[in-house]
């Protein structure tokens, strides 16, 4: 018995030193982060200024990754089955809490098959449309898309991507089915904004400030209780005519599930560097958003907050009847 006992403390012991000796080592190779949206989108900008940052970090090279499709769903179920040892982690944003509800079959689990490492940001959202939309403020572009319901083209990224997710928020505010028109990436639905092929969308400042500031989309107002301090002219939703429509959309960092906590913490750690990083912050301040507290960019914070909005989103999609295979 003693022996059996010798043998598994024994085994034990192994076990927890070779998981400090990686914990040690790690990383020495490149890091892959996964970004479940095509590049040049959003959260694709996010990820890479992120990425950049915790690379240096590290001093190894931090990979981005485009793995688009589904909502964000694809890149997700890849990280889920990817090997747990520190070297892919995965980069999403409020996709990863209302994915459990919108679509009916899911190969992963949001909460069992991922570690969490750190929240990173809250995006304020806006809404534009293309240049030579007729509605000059708000108030008119509300009459317009009620009196036009069925000829206004409102463009998203995709089931589950942010874009929607205001999409259906807002028609649900304002009692009004419109005609959306769904791509495969926010970069390819602004194209089509801008060339004028669909008439407006929601979507995350770190997408739109550019387009707004040189004035090639009308924007109409932002999604937040205050305004922004790079859109200071855009009036919040509370101010354009529709109190209490707020949404922002949140970014978290996460590796599958199983990935040694000795690793989970190293990463959280370089995840809060790189959130001080004053070239980041600058970044994100030209782009709309700021970076969370310290105290949020961690594990345990993330998975808290992953949760909640879980329990947030699923009565409001299920109200709103929208479900994807």
């Amino acid at each position: 018995m003693r022996t059996k006992l010798f043998k598994t403390l024994a085994g034990l012991t192994l076990l927890a030193s070779a998981a400090f000796a990686h914990a040690q080592a790690y990383p020495n190779k490149p890091i892959t982060m996964i970004v479940p949206f095509a590049a040049g989108g959003p959260t694709d900008t996010v990820a890479r200024l992120v990425a950049q940052s915790m690379g240096n970090t590290y001093k190894q090279t931090v990979i981005v990754e485009n793995v688009g499709g589904a909502g964000g769903t694809i890149g997700a179920a890849r990280v889920a089955k990817s090997p747990n040892d520190g070297y892919t982690i995965f980069l999403h944003h409020i996709g990863m809490s209302t994915a459990p509800t919108l679509y009916r079959k899911l190969s992963y689990n949001a909460i069992n098959d991922f570690e969490p490492i750190g929240l990173i940001t809250d995006v304020p959202m806006t809404f534009i449309a293309r240049g030579d939309f007729p509605a000059k403020d708000f108030k008119e572009l509300l009459a317009y898309v009620k009196a036009n319901k069925t000829k206004v083209a409102y463009a998203n990224a995709g089931i589950g991507s942010a874009s929607h997710l205001c999409g259906m928020l807002f028609m649900t505010a304002i009692d009004t089915e419109l005609t959306t028109v769904p791509y495969k990436g926010t970069g390819p639905a602004m194209n089509d904004i801008l060339g004028g092929q669909v008439d407006f969308m929601c979507d995350q400042t770190t997408n739109t400030t550019s387009q707004i500031k040189s004035g090639k989309v009308k924007a109409y107002a932002v999604t937040t209780k205050t305004r922004v301090p790079s859109l200071p002219n855009l009036p919040t939703m509370d101010e354009a005519g529709l109190p209490g429509f707020e949404v922002a959309v949140w970014h978290g960092l996460y590796a599958p599930k199983g990935t040694p906590k000795p690793v989970i913490d190293s990463l959280a750690s370089a995840l809060q560097v790189a959130l001080k990083d004053p070239t980041v912050k600058q970044r994100f301040a030209d782009l709309g958003t700021e970076p969370v507290a310290a105290d949020k960019a961690t594990p345990d914070a993330l998975r808290q907050h992953l949760k909640s909005e879980i329990d947030k989103w699923a009565p409001i999609i299920k109200k709103a009847g929208i479900y994807a295979d």
